[in-house]
């Protein structure tokens, strides 16, 4: 397929100057084609209508991605590609006179907090934090998730199920950052989580494996790659964690995004979790009074930037498994969704007590204290 594209050229003294020095051909305007195959994108509404695609090419997906570096025309084949749905996302403003969880516009908060954390950004103390302030990868999930859930400008409306498209997908963001937000976002949507299709357009190809996308269109060659159609499925690397313990003052570096107090038992035994040397998750354990050989869990963060990938899961269940071993009970009392939704799901949590108007300290919203079992 061909894609031709064309600017105008405004004369000057400064244009003829170069047109002479460098031998530039000056017209009356600059034309450029690209050439690429065309990706398996179907009649999908988002798309640009066309009726001669290949049965071959026209199955079910659901991530692509467009891959290429600088100015190899990545963002014009988006928008020719996908106009409706490309311009729907390159509308995402923030306002700075509110928090963050005020620009989805009317939907309902359990969407916007479900989306949110999906995509790795399970924060609420920077939730009600302006747009302006976050870090540069807590912004960049608060754009992916508005895409996601269709918002825009001041107002928003839901198109799960819909046509996503990205453009400068994790340009802004640190590599590791990078990495884990397309794991976060891969897991969502193959796992139902994100009902939609999405096509990231972005000029790093170190994200690809992490994104695990069902076609690739790579505008340095303008080939495609189908994935599921060749057998050799893009498969995200490992995620090795080392986990020792540590010192009470690294919780300084986590406190800040804990949901509750920053507050720490000086009973604690405190852990940490490390990927690639970095410190990415924190927990701390305090004996349960009354009882012997019985710890739980006083606190357990991960750090933004990795969240949404399941490093928490594995972290408290690595713990609890080595307690379990040394001859202890192990167990955690939490109203946060994601770890409550942990608990639930595992086959080696059991609810030992249900507070469904919280407790002293967590009122309006519901407790569940979990005993680890195997």
């Amino acid at each position: 397929m061909q894609l031709t594209l064309f600017c105008p050229i405004h004369s000057s003294y400064r244009v003829h100057q170069i047109a002479g020095m460098f031998d530039v051909s000056l017209a009356g305007r600059a034309e450029r084609t690209i050439e690429f195959e065309m990706p398996p994108v179907g009649d999908h509404p988002g798309t640009t209508a066309r009726t001669s695609l290949s049965p071959v090419l026209c199955h079910e997906w659901q991530i692509g991605c467009i891959v290429g570096p600088s100015g190899s025309g990545k963002s014009s084949i988006a928008r020719y590609l996908f106009p409706q749905s490309y311009d729907c996302v390159s509308a995402n403003h923030w306002r700075s006179d509110q928090a963050v969880i005020d620009g989805f516009g009317d939907l309902p908060i359990k969407e916007i907090t479900h989306m949110l954390t999906v995509v790795g950004f399970s924060s609420p103390p920077s939730w009600i934090k302006p747009y302006s302030v976050l870090s540069t990868g807590e912004q960049f999930r608060c754009d992916l998730a508005r895409a996601l859930l269709g918002a825009s400008g001041d107002s928003a409306g839901s198109v799960l199920g819909s046509l996503v498209v990205f453009d400068e997908y994790t340009s802004v963001v640190d590599r590791n950052v990078a990495k884990i937000a397309s794991a976060a976002l891969a897991k969502g949507i193959k796992s139902g989580k994100i009902a939609c299709q999405f096509v990231a357009v972005t000029c790093h190809y170190d994200i690809l494996e992490w994104l695990e996308p069902d076609w690739v269109l790579d505008t340095a060659t303008g080939q495609v790659t189908v994935y599921s159609q060749e057998g050799r499925l893009l498969r995200r690397p490992n995620i090795e964690l080392e986990i020792f313990r540590c010192e009470r003052s690294l919780w300084t570096m986590f406190k800040t995004h804990h949901y509750l107090s920053g507050k720490l038992s000086q009973t604690c035994r405190c852990y940490a979790a490390l990927w690639q040397d970095k410190p990415v998750a924190f927990c701390a354990l305090i004996p349960q009074q009354g009882f012997e050989r019985w710890y739980r869990v006083s606190r357990i963060v991960t750090l933004p930037d990795y969240q949404g990938v399941g490093i928490g899961s594995a972290f408290l269940n690595t713990l609890a498994g080595m307690y379990r071993e040394q001859g202890f009970r192990f167990s955690i009392t939490a109203s946060h969704p994601s770890v409550l939704g942990h608990c639930q799901r595992s086959g080696h949590w059991k609810a030992i007590n249900v507070q469904k108007t919280g407790s002293t300290h967590s009122r309006g919203r519901a407790v569940v204290s979990f005993e680890y079992c195997s």
